[in-house]
């Protein structure tokens, strides 16, 4: 199959007069990045840029008021509480997060987190018999479990009080847990529709304490946890997520969580200064690696640990397992694409029987990278498939799923992410459903990948004084992307390959008598075929090397100018 190098540029049309005039204080750049990111008037630039937006009400969430009853009599009454996670870094922090709360609120609750072998996704009937077992009444899930209809009925036979929350996207038929908390639930008030389930947690927290505040507690001791989380499970950094993250970064450069500063120095990041690109592509994947190759109990136990020894050990041990993750991934993905050949589908399928189950989601996020489609990657076991899905902004993965719902014993997740267990002999009939609905969405559209820029402008125009302002942007991610800048007819100094298989390429271009450095990553194969003039799409930053500070460019994508060069 053809790789999708092939990139549309999408630059939004100029900021109306009205807006433009509104935002009058502002640099005239900067305007139009803010109203890129649906920033209309003075205040509301002042309290994005400031990320200073109130919180809402935890108790808007339905079901609130049941859970934060039901937690506080078991606290009070010294009932252990099991809290029920994922093995992904939202739910491993979701999970500490609340352990820590309950037991500094005086109660008694312990940390289950499944293993992805050997139990898989979420609530599991032998799970509960253990935890029933080993006398727990009262299961809280957290990032897991709006779609355990028939765990929760199990629950209840077992005389388990089970708490849900979940931000996941429900399904018709709600469990019929003790309480359900979900912002995704019809008719739920709450107004923040893209929390992580580390924010559900959080919200339960602040519930708590809203409640019955605790004298030296505070939920803002834990808006590391919901950073990290928030930030590791790609969901939007807008609105409340976006403050929630802001906070929670000044509280992890406080580096007082022993685990984060022994995990950032296995990473090589300076924890003084971490930010959400650190979260994203050094810590979150080594917390990740636990629970993709062995058990994300190891991930979890250096999020809670106050002992030194432990946390290097524990931090070591996820980098080297991290080291193995990639190179898991790399040859998972090559075999992936000998199994797909020539095909030419709108959905990519490649399941194997030595896929590694840990792994297969990082694979099916590579092949949708590659070849801008959306993409399934599954181990074959003895009776069952796993399998995980990454989808393109055209396609609702897990709409496409629900319509396939009689085949799978389990599924669920996002518009862009999702997984399932299916039985192998259904794999064909899977294949087939998926193939259709893919065609019949996709069928006739552009599918090449769209770049987003916020604005045009030449590169003499560039100030480094602008950097100052393009940090008020942070933290940055989906939803709310970095400034990203497009300069045409830039004159190509010269440029060079860098790095271990020369796949990256470093330029120096020119615009008048203003000259930058840039880096171009796996963009490589430009070299010796670039034109004296280019068009570049680039996000501006600072670079620190050896000590030395300058300005560069880091270039997103570039196209050789034309007179006329049509996005």
């Amino acid at each position: 199959m053809q790789r999708q190098n092939d990139k549309r540029w999408h630059i939004p049309a100029p900021l109306p007069p009205e807006v433009d005039a509104e935002l009058h204080d502002f640099q005239p750049y900067l305007r139009q990045i803010l109203f890129n990111r649906n920033v209309r008037t003075a205040a509301e630039a002042v309290e994005y840029l400031n990320c200073s937006a109130p919180l809402s009400d935890p108790f808007l969430l339905m079901d609130m008021d049941r859970t934060v009853e039901r937690l506080w009599r078991a606290i009070d009454g010294g009932e252990p509480v099991a809290i029920y996670g994922d093995y992904d870094v939202d739910g491993v922090t979701a999970t500490a997060l609340m352990v820590e709360v309950l037991r500094a609120l005086g109660g008694n609750a312990e940390a289950y987190i499944p293993n992805r072998f050997d139990e898989g996704y979420g609530l599991n009937n032998e799970a509960l018999d253990v935890l029933a077992e080993r006398g727990f009444r009262v299961v809280l899930t957290v990032d897991c479990g709006i779609r355990s209809p028939r765990e929760a009925e199990h629950a209840r036979a077992l005389g388990l009080d089970l708490i849900i929350s979940d931000h996941h996207m429900p399904k018709d038929d709600l469990p019929d847990a003790l309480a359900v908390i979900c912002q995704k639930r019809d008719n739920d008030p709450y107004p923040e529709k893209n929390l992580a389930g580390v924010g559900l947690a959080y919200k339960i927290t602040q519930g708590l304490l809203q409640h019955r505040p605790v004298e030296g507690v505070l939920a803002e001791q834990w808006l590391d946890l919901v950073a990290l989380g928030t930030v590791a499970d790609v969901v939007p950094l807008t609105g409340e997520n976006r403050v929630m993250v802001r906070q929670g970064l000044r509280q992890m450069r406080l580096a007082q969580r022993q685990g984060l500063l022994s995990l950032a120095q296995a990473a090589g990041v300076d924890l003084r200064r971490v930010n959400a690109v650190d979260i994203g592509f050094r810590l979150g994947p080594r917390l990740n690696a636990a629970g993709r190759l062995e058990s994300a109990l190891q991930a979890y136990e250096l999020l809670v640990t106050d002992d030194l020894l432990q946390a290097g050990y524990l931090a070591q041990k996820l980098d080297d397992q991290n080291k193995d993750r990639q190179r898991l991934t790399q040859e998972m993905q090559e075999r992936a694409e000998e199994l797909l050949g020539e095909e030419e589908g709108y959905i990519l399928i490649a399941c194997d029987e030595q896929f590694n189950p840990g792994v297969v989601g990082l694979v099916a996020a590579k092949l949708t990278e590659s070849y801008y489609r959306p993409a399934v990657a599954g181990q074959i076991g003895e009776e069952f498939t796993r399998a995980s899905c990454r989808s393109i902004a055209e396609f609702h993965i897990t709409r496409a799923l629900d319509e396939c719902a009689d085949l799978f014993v389990r599924h669920g997740g996002h518009a862009a992410a999702a997984g399932f267990t299916i039985r192998n002999e259904n794999m064909d009939a899977l294949r087939q459903r998926l193939g259709e609905i893919a065609r019949r969405e996709l069928e006739g559209l552009d599918l090449r990948p769209m770049l987003r820029a916020d604005l045009e402008i030449p590169l003499a125009l560039m100030r480094p004084s602008y950097l100052e302002e393009i940090e008020m942007l942070q933290p940055t991610g989906m939803g709310n992307p970095d400034a990203v800048f497009v300069s045409r007819r830039v004159q190509v100094v010269n440029a060079r390959t860098v790095g271990s298989e020369a796949n990256h390429l470093r330029l120096t271009v020119k615009d008048g008598g203003v000259t930058y450095a840039a880096i171009a990553f796996r963009q490589g194969h430009w070299a010796g075929n670039l034109p004296t003039f280019i068009d570049l799409m680039y996000t501006y930053e600072l670079n620190v090397y050896n000590g030395q500070r300058s300005m560069q460019l880091n270039v997103i994508d570039l196209k050789p100018s034309e007179e006329k060069n049509p996005a």
